[in-house]
């Protein structure tokens, strides 16, 4: 009741298949609140900059 090499094969590819999946994750080791959080500063410093060209008159 062998089955050869089979059971290695499915892991390698197992082993593949988890490595694509985790290829376009990003682990900054923030939770949750502190993401949220850097995403709004981030946010609100983007729309101070468009409300300042927005002010500026165009030459």
């Amino acid at each position: 009741m062998t089955r050869g090499n089979q059971r290695e094969l499915a892991r390698a590819k197992n082993q593949k298949k988890q490595q694509e999946l985790n290829k376009g994750k990003k682990s900054d080791g923030l939770t949750l609140e502190q993401r949220k959080f850097r995403d709004a500063e981030l946010m609100r410093e983007k729309q101070k900059k468009k409300e300042l060209k927005q002010s500026q008159p165009c030459k």
